[in-house]
């Protein structure tokens, strides 16, 4: 559990789940570093803490691309949420090697960080884009998730845990299919879509920290941790978005590194993940690698049911998503 004895970073702490995480956790009581390398969303965001709060927080300049910079703000840290990423797919086609640095070594500079500081429990928050990437940013997704289960033999018997979480499309975060197509309509523009065919998971800020902190509680060491979340087809929330069963639309074709659908857990992962009521856990595949005292962990696993199958954001029979709900709360 998290107490209110604890100090805890968070990197990316002004990005849209970084910054509620941070809200979050000093309404829980907790000595909260909010890291960022945006001087000015770093103001903007402690103007949006509580007055009573105030005395709760520290205001972390840095990146995470300085291992030097990085090291020091982990200075007497007990938990890390590792926000901070490029995450943009089109983005970061065009600039991979700027993707490299910040999604693959500012991870490596976290791990490290944490392991000179002996932080206790470390979390990456990684993407549905990691299934089987096709894009840069998905590529350097999954390869921080590897870097951060192998991360718990470098730590051994020591007390540093590394785990994973894996999001879908967070709603109403920055570049979301929600805020592009409001700002359309306010404009009166043809609500743009990838393909009529395309199909995502999506996630509620809420939930995604709730996730978090699930995780961050439960964790042992090496595991993903994924919310069971609905998906839908783009072209049924134009549909409800723009209160039309046929929207003014422009099909404006597949981005580089885009992909119709996306996957939470692949066919290979399926038969290691454990199902819950609401969330999921898949066992490292290099569990037997693990150093004893997190493998032995496991073992309470061994008899809960395990998944048969991937899940796919087009198989949206399975996995429907409640659009009216979706709609009504985040629109």
């Amino acid at each position: 559990m998290i107490s209110k004895t604890d100090r805890v970073l968070v990197t990316g702490a002004c990005g849209s789940v970084g910054s509620e995480l941070v809200k979050k956790l000093l309404k829980k009581g907790c000595t909260v570093c909010a890291f960022d390398n945006s001087e000015d969303k770093l103001f903007l965001l402690d103007q949006e803490i509580d007055q009573k709060l105030k005395s709760k927080i520290r205001l972390f300049f840095g990146d995470i691309r300085d291992f030097d910079r990085l090291n020091m703000a982990f200075k007497g840290v007990d938990i890390v949420f590792h926000c901070a990423a490029l995450k943009h797919v089109y983005l970061s086609e065009y600039n991979p090697f700027e993707t490299i640095k910040t999604n693959l070594n500012g991870v490596n500079n976290v791990i490290k960080a944490s392991l000179e500081n002996k932080v206790r429990k470390v979390l990456f928050t990684s993407s549905d884009k990691a299934v089987n990437p096709t894009s840069t940013m998905g590529a350097t997704k999954l390869i921080g998730e590897r870097l951060f289960i192998a991360a718990n033999n470098y730590s051994g018997n020591n007390i540093t845990r590394f785990s994973c979480v894996r999001f879908g499309n967070i709603l109403n975060s920055n570049g979301s299919v929600l805020k592009i197509f409001k700002s359309q309509l306010e404009k009166g523009e043809h609500l743009s879509i990838t393909s009529t065919k395309m199909t995502r998971f999506f996630i509620s800020k809420e939930d995604a920290i709730n996730l978090c902190l699930l995780s961050s509680e439960n964790m042992i060491g090496g595991e993903i941790f994924v919310l069971y979340m609905g998906s839908a087809n783009i072209l049924e929330i134009a549909k409800l978005a723009s209160k039309s069963n046929n929207p003014k639309i422009k099909e404006i074709g597949i981005k580089a590194g885009e992909k119709l659908y996306e996957e939470l857990v692949t066919e290979l992962e399926a038969k290691r993940t454990i199902k819950f009521d609401n969330f999921f856990i898949i066992i490292p595949e290099t569990v037997e690698l693990l150093p004893e005292k997190i493998k032995t962990q496991y073992k309470k696993y061994d008899l809960f049911p395990k998944l048969n199958k991937p899940i796919r954001s087009d198989d949206c029979d399975a996995h429907k998503l409640d659009l009216d709900e979706l709609i009504k709360n985040n629109f």
